[in-house]
């Protein structure tokens, strides 16, 4: 019983970054900072989900799948947020960084939840790091909401801090279930890669680099780097 509260404040800790960096975007030092220094946060944020994907997603999902399958299931992710993504487009074009958080998030809880069972040190790790990578992406797709001005900063914040509980839940259905489905877990976190590779290329990495020469590329740099040191923390 400990573990499964122990998956609880865990994914818990790692989702409050996201609205940590909201508001970390909606204070007065922040909003003041040239457009050069944003871009670079946000694309910060891409390459720490870049890192999710090469380093965490696609690496462990596709340990208990066949070849077919794992292919499969990161195409799918793909093809799916494809088309939310243009349903998006159809509406206020926002909400892809906030979509690629959460692909990032959800299903690391989940095998936070998975883990603890068997490999605690490791989870321990992947909280920290899903921290570290929330902070900037919540950053991000704050900036991009409220971009639009339809839904006022204090709101995004509630909101931010209603989908960090979603952490938790997964890391319960982690817990109690994918421990013991290995494969499942798998083709979600391959689906969510997919989906995230996808918004990368097609939402994240082009908004930050507007009218910037050098600092957001910098920043996927960086972002990535930390993902790669988690990973090598976590061995």
């Amino acid at each position: 019983m400990a573990d499964i509260w122990s998956a609880l404040l865990l994914t818990l800790m790692a989702g409050a970054a996201m609205p940590i960096g909201a508001v970390l975007a909606l204070s007065a030092t922040c909003r003041k900072l040239p457009d050069e220094v944003t871009n670079g946060i946000m694309a910060f944020g891409g390459g720490a989900l870049l890192a999710a994907i090469a380093l965490v997603l696609v690496p462990h999902g596709q340990e208990d799948l066949s070849a077919p399958v794992a292919l499969l299931a990161f195409a799918a992710g793909g093809v799916t947020f494809f088309g939310i993504d243009r349903r998006l487009e159809a509406g206020d074009g926002r909400g892809a960084q906030l979509l690629a958080m959460l692909l990032d998030y959800l299903p690391e809880a989940m095998a936070i939840g998975a883990l603890l069972s068997a490999q605690k040190e490791r989870a321990f790790l992947l909280a920290g790091l899903i921290f570290l990578q929330n902070l900037p992406e919540g950053f991000a797709a704050f900036r991009e909401i409220v971009r639009g001005g339809a839904v006022r900063g204090a709101r995004i914040v509630l909101l931010f801090v209603g989908l960090a509980l979603l952490g938790p839940a997964c890391a319960a259905i982690g817990f109690t279930f994918l421990a013991e489905m290995p494969d499942v877990l798998g083709f979600i976190m391959l689906f969510a890669a997919g989906g995230i590779l996808y918004l990368i290329f097609q939402d994240v990495a082009p908004e930050s680099h507007e009218g910037q020469a050098w600092s957001p590329a910098l920043g996927a740099v960086l972002g990535f780097s930390l993902g790669l040191w988690g990973d090598l923390m976590i061995g």
